[in-house]
């Protein structure tokens, strides 16, 4: 009897923690349409992903520290991405043994989740006040849950007393992947604010490797005289150095002498994998989304609020919008955001078509995505939808590091869609970010006319 006493008592305790996020918000998640998606909405698919959903989402919002729970964590998210992802494309694919095999392998990892919920509940709330599920996800880091908590255990992990020598944590991973946007938000969590005196961020690009490192001796000098109370108590700095390639020897020596303060360590981010050399633990390897996961990010962006399943044309052309963005959480954003303030089917063709059209010439004449050369910061051609007859050139692209900054009053889409009519050279808006650290990101465009390129054309690539 006691036995059974336990096992009701945790199956209680399992209920109410499953259902809790959902009393707190006063309404169940339907931004995925599960009780409509033409599974008998009863049936024990949709329950499956209902269920592993809520305590996804409730991670979300938590401070999870515990690793073998990230762990585990990771792995229902990537299932939950997987179900999503197959229940979408069934209406094309009928393929429902490969369905059946998700969802069987979802509902076998919720069974085993049940110490999880009951531990779940014990982490504090990283959010205030419940967000709808478009809003989180436009408002936090999307999949990188776990990449956080290794990184800030990093950071606050101290060094044993008399030890001697910086730490340091580099992180690799491709353009526009979010290694820069991962850290910056790291850099605004309490709990490394407390714990380093200053944080202190550096860019190859601003200046030479001489500079760079006494910029950086500078800094730290700045630091000992102005906090010698804080550094007393084992407060140190906190180096974070962004580059968009590699760092010579003595560049990198001079920079490592220049922070020798007691528990001050050093993050260092770059495409380039020849940076792990530097590294004192297991660099970070940051990879693009999979296509399950980018798929259900895009479409809870794009629908916000509204239930796909109630217009399933927009959402057939949004998975294949969502596919030609090589897998770009920032491409996500500006996509997703046009589609949201133009929610009419004809202009959603409209923009597949274009997208369609502008990647295959590209990937014919070149056998590259041009937003990879966009990414690579090389000059690319594209044609504008709303004027044929003209071409724009992405010339170059930056970021403007300030908020304060007066940002450009073009956007990218007043120029693809034709709305403007600029002459030479002129700076574009392309998205302001939402979260850390806050950039606006801004390409160096010129227009051209069709007429006037010859066939000679240079170098510069395109569409």
């Amino acid at each position: 009897m006691r036995h059974c006493s336990e096992r009701d008592e945790k199956r209680s305790r399992w209920s109410a923690a499953t259902t809790k996020p959902y009393l707190r918000c006063g309404t169940m998640p339907s931004s995925h349409g599960l009780m409509s998606c033409g599974f008998n909405g009863s049936g024990r698919r949709t329950k499956a992903l209902l269920r592993a959903q809520v305590i996804a989402d409730e991670a979300i919002g938590r401070s999870i520290t515990n690793h073998a729970m990230l762990i585990q964590l990771d792995l229902l998210r990537e299932a939950i991405h997987r179900g999503y992802y197959k229940l979408d494309t069934f209406r094309d694919t009928h393929n429902l043994v490969d369905l059946q095999v998700v969802l069987d392998n979802l509902r076998t990892m919720i069974l085993d989740a049940n110490e999880l919920v009951l531990f779940l509940t014990t982490y504090p709330h990283l959010y205030r006040q419940p967000y709808s599920m478009h809003l989180l996800l436009g408002n936090c880091l999307f999949g990188r849950q776990m990449e956080t908590e290794v990184i800030i255990n990093f950071l606050l992990n101290t060094q044993p007393h008399g030890s001697e020598g910086l730490e340091v944590l580099p992180i690799v991973g491709p353009s526009k992947v979010g290694k820069s946007t991962l850290v910056a938000h790291i850099c605004k969590d309490e709990r490394v604010r407390d714990h380093f005196s200053d944080v202190i961020f550096l860019h190859d690009h601003d200046f030479t490797d001489d500079e760079l490192a006494t910029s950086t001796e500078g800094s730290a000098r700045k630091q000992q005289n102005r906090l010698p109370k804080s550094n007393k108590e084992g407060r140190g700095l906190l180096v974070v150095l962004e580059l968009a390639g590699n760092l010579n020897e003595d560049a990198w020596n001079r920079l490592y002498s220049a922070c020798v303060l007691s528990n001050s360590k050093i993050i260092i981010t770059s495409q380039s994998d020849k940076i792990v050399k530097f590294g004192t633990t297991q660099a970070l390897i940051l990879k693009h989304l999979s296509h399950e996961a980018y798929w259900y990010f895009f479409k809870t962006l794009t629908f916000g609020s509204t239930n796909p399943e109630m217009h399933l044309r927009l959402a057939y052309l949004a998975m294949e919008i969502a596919r030609s963005l090589d897998g770009s959480l920032f491409r996500a954003n500006i996509a997703a955001n046009l589609l949201r303030d133009n929610f009419d089917i004809r202009f959603w063709c409209k923009v597949l078509a274009f997208t369609r059209m502008i990647v295959g010439n590209h990937v014919a004449r070149f056998g590259e995505h041009p937003f990879n050369v966009v990414d690579q910061n090389r000059s690319v051609r594209f044609r504008r939808m709303g004027s044929p007859s003209k071409d724009f050139v992405i010339c170059h692209q930056y970021q403007q590091r300030s908020s304060e900054e007066e940002v450009p009053s073009i956007g990218i889409h007043d120029v693809i869609y034709g709305r403007v009519k600029p002459h030479g050279k002129f700076e574009v808006l392309v998205c302001r970010s939402q979260i850390p650290p806050y950039h606006s990101y801004v390409y160096i465009c010129e227009i051209q006319e069709l007429k006037t390129v010859g066939a000679k054309r240079k170098r510069s690539t395109v569409c």
